[in-house]
């Protein structure tokens, strides 16, 4: 019996939460390779959960900066020179230098799986000389990884016109699995994901005064103490409730009681105003009308099966308007859910996971 091929993926975040990255890693598994999750340990990462795939953390001395990165990169690179593999995984340029080495001096394959355009990343382009740094790398690297996929349309036509690489299309999409919408006694609102800069806490947070319910995070991120800070200063600690790091099973309890799901990026980079992010897929699949940005891969949704109420203007006022309207026009709010639960069935993991598949049997073949 032939050995299955062996495939590494390398991140820079928790392994516990990356819900991404454990659907693509489940899948390829279940497709019959073996697959290594690779990511770094922090002094507060908690034990790792059991997955059908392996998993390994490279613990740090530095936890930030470009000292973290550094330090990150040349461990991940002897690691990834000794480690056994057959195709080596760069999930964003942020392990693309150790795996592009390391890959090239052992004559292995290489993929790139671009979440973000990560050059374009408002905490990157705010520091022009990190600016600088992040766009030698990409213009270094990724036209030598011509076999890739990213999360969106938009996205994958900047990869061409950037890098002249043609990626695949594999969405964020939710696993689909048959749900039973609960009662809801609390209309409360969930926003769930990263606590980032540019996702519009600075116009969201104070919008809640203008609403009569209530606003859950669930996420951690490098906007979490000046989010809790703007709650705190507006007088909303009892209506703006911070959960931190929720695992994914508890977040899916959240999720489907919700009432209403954000998806808000300021237009303050192109990474932000090009995305497709994973949390407008889960509350579409727990039959959660969602208010979003109206960006061009939401809109193209929406405009498919109107499952959110689009925004572009982010004003307190304008956000609180469309919240509004969600909590208190049912006929409204019962078509927008009643979309979701036929758009679930059409953008959902078991279709995009076909195009993962086939991306690594080509590879595989060659």
């Amino acid at each position: 019996m032939s050995q299955p091929t062996r495939i590494i993926c390398t991140v820079t975040n928790d392994l516990n939460y990356d819900q991404r990255m454990i659907r693509i890693c489940t899948s390829l598994t279940d497709a019959g390779y073996d697959v290594t999750l690779v990511g770094f340990e922090r002094k507060t990462s908690q034990p790792i959960i059991p997955r059908p795939f392996r998993q390994h953390r490279i613990p740090l001395i530095a936890e930030q900066g470009k000292i973290m990165y550094l330090h990150y990169w040349i461990k991940l690179f002897f690691w990834l020179m000794f480690a056994k593999a057959d195709i080596l995984c760069t999930i964003d340029l942020d392990t693309i230098l150790p795996v592009y080495y390391a890959s090239k001096l052992r004559g292995k394959k290489r993929v790139y799986d671009a979440h973000e355009i990560f050059t374009e990343l408002k905490e990157v382009i705010d520091r022009p000389s990190v600016h600088k740094m992040w766009l030698w790398i990409g213009n270094h690297t990724v036209p030598n990884f011509p076999v890739g996929y990213t999360i969106g349309e938009c996205y994958a036509e900047d990869f061409k016109t950037k890098y002249g690489v043609d990626y695949k299309l594999v969405r964020n999409a939710t696993v689909l699995r048959p749900i039973t919408i609960p009662e809801k006694p609390e209309r409360f609102i969930l926003y769930q994901g990263a606590v980032n800069v540019g996702r519009c806490f600075e116009q969201l947070i104070p919008a809640m005064k203008l609403v009569d319910a209530r606003l859950i995070i669930c996420g951690k991120g490098n906007f979490i103490e000046q989010a809790m800070a703007l709650a705190e200063q507006h007088g909303l600690q009892d209506k703006v409730i911070f959960k931190g790091y929720v695992p994914p099973a508890d977040l899916k309890e959240y999720t489907i009681k919700a009432w209403v799901g954000i998806t808000l990026f300021e237009d303050t980079s192109l990474s932000n105003r090009l995305s497709l992010a994973n949390r407008f897929f889960d509350y579409m699949h727990s039959g959660v009308p969602q208010l979003c940005i109206k960006y061009p891969e939401y809109e193209r949704i929406n405009t498919r099966f109107e499952i959110a109420s689009l925004i572009d203007d982010v004003s307190p006022e304008a956000i609180a308007a469309a919240l509004n309207r969600l909590l208190t026009d049912d006929a409204y709010y019962n078509r927008l859910q009643q979309n979701c639960l036929a758009a679930r069935e059409v953008f959902c993991w078991q279709e995009e996971e076909k195009t993962l598949i086939n991306v690594y049997q080509q590879l595989a073949a060659q």
